[in-house]
């Protein structure tokens, strides 16, 4: 299976960047093809230009300055997110990753009898998400209604693929947790990525 792995990152030494080690080498290990995107790393500018907010509703859309990145995701079958939530949410990098490169003619098309989009990136067959928290799980879920996961699953993946497998992972109270819970969980991140076939 075709993977894009997606990190959004600035330190090279940060435990997302252990998880993306960890999802990267598993994959491998089992046969699967990683497409690593470290974000950062290739120097992502995640701000939609003037020229692409003009143009979002022409058709064709003028997908050119991210074409490279857009390649990547059309040939992938499964779309792996490592990321921390910063403020109960994505990193603003991977904010301008959907923004610039889940375009229109791309991750869906808008219908031209009203307002819903048609989902378009159908060769993604499995969404995953594995994340890190500051808070307590119990403040990510009931204070604020797990905000990343309704964002993605409701949000994003469904409206690309509507029969997309979603799942996310998260390490929560990630600011007081031991090298022990951390070694747990990439345990975790290896053990749960045994089903992707």
């Amino acid at each position: 299976m075709r993977v894009l792995l997606v990190l959004a990152h600035p330190l090279s030494e940060s435990f997302a960047a252990s998880v993306a080690r960890t999802v990267r080498e598993t994959l491998e290990a089992n046969g699967h093809t990683v497409d690593l995107l470290d974000l950062y790393a290739e120097n992502f500018d995640p701000r939609l230009t003037e020229r692409e907010r003009r143009g979002y509703f022409d058709v064709p859309y003028d997908i050119s300055d991210v074409a490279g990145l857009v390649a990547r995701l059309k040939v992938a079958e499964t779309l792996i997110l490592v990321f921390p939530q910063w403020w109960f949410n994505l990193p603003a990098i991977l904010k301008g990753f959907f923004d610039r490169v889940f375009a229109p003619g791309v991750a869906f098309h808008h219908d031209k009898a009203g307002g819903r989009i048609v989902p378009q990136l159908t060769n993604i067959r499995h969404f995953w998400v594995f994340t890190t928290t500051g808070s307590p799980w119990w403040v990510v879920k009931f204070y604020m209604g797990d905000p990343v996961r309704r964002q993605l699953r409701r949000g994003i993946a469904i409206f690309c693929n509507r029969k997309v497998d979603f799942r996310m992972l998260a390490l929560h109270d990630m600011d007081r947790a031991t090298e022990a819970r951390r070694a747990a969980h990439l345990e975790r991140v290896r053990t749960a990525l045994q089903v992707l076939r």
